[in-house]
């Protein structure tokens, strides 16, 4: 009966240690899993520092055309330094010609900036020009939201679909509001001052054949 009870307790020990170790692998199972879940987050991380990494911007010349989308085509004068506080500040000396306006912009700052189109640009530009008008039938205010909006993003295609949607065919101020006239105009200058960097003084030519406008209709009638 004792050898008995002796092989019992034996077991029962046996049993038990054995579940320690089964309990302690499972504790050293999830304490790997924990660090490696961890060392998978700080590679994620580490990853989407790499991808939020700045690209490098385009660096300008002196006598280099821009656009700045809320004045339009400009023309850069200078690069110059400047020192404020304890910061040293590179920046361009942009000229707006069409509203005699000197801009300093920071090459930090540089992203307000975009080069001039390209003639290929250009030629999508015109054929925008040449399609048909969407009129939307939103209340003007609202559209003229839209409309000052595409004009200051200084996007190309954008200024032209403000143009083409706008355009009355003709310079006679009877045919338009004020206020359509004043956005037509606007989107219009900014549109050819941009073409003449490319095409010229066959920009407005060019323009005005796609958008079959006529000047002065009663002497074309005559």
């Amino acid at each position: 009966m004792g050898r008995k009870k002796l092989s019992k307790n034996k077991k029962s020990k046996n049993i038990s240690k054995g579940r320690k170790k089964v309990a302690m692998k499972k504790t050293s199972t999830k304490t790997n899993y924990k660090t490696s879940a961890f060392k998978a987050n700080e590679e994620k991380i580490k990853i989407k520092k790499i991808l939020k990494q700045p690209v490098e911007k385009k660096i300008y010349n002196l006598n280099d055309y821009v656009v700045f989308p809320k004045h339009g085509v400009g023309k850069i004068l200078a690069v110059e330094k400047a020192k404020i506080g304890e910061i040293d500040i590179t920046f361009y000396k942009v000229f707006i010609e069409k509203e005699k306006l000197t801009l300093s912009i920071p090459i930090n700052q540089q992203s307000h900036l975009r080069p001039i189109s390209s003639i290929n640009q250009v030629n999508k530009a015109i054929n925008i020009l040449k399609g048909k008008p969407k009129i939307k039938r939103t209340m003007w205010s609202r559209r003229a939201q839209e409309y000052e909006q595409k004009i200051n993003s200084g996007k190309l295609y954008q200024l032209a679909e403000v143009v083409k949607d706008l355009n009355k065919k003709t310079d006679v101020i009877a045919e338009q509001s004020y206020s359509e006239r004043q956005l037509f105009e606007k989107a219009y200058e900014r549109l050819k001052s941009e073409f003449q960097v490319i095409l010229g003084e066959k920009a407005k030519i060019k323009m005005d054949k796609a958008l079959k406008r006529i000047e002065n209709p009663t002497e074309d009638a005559q």
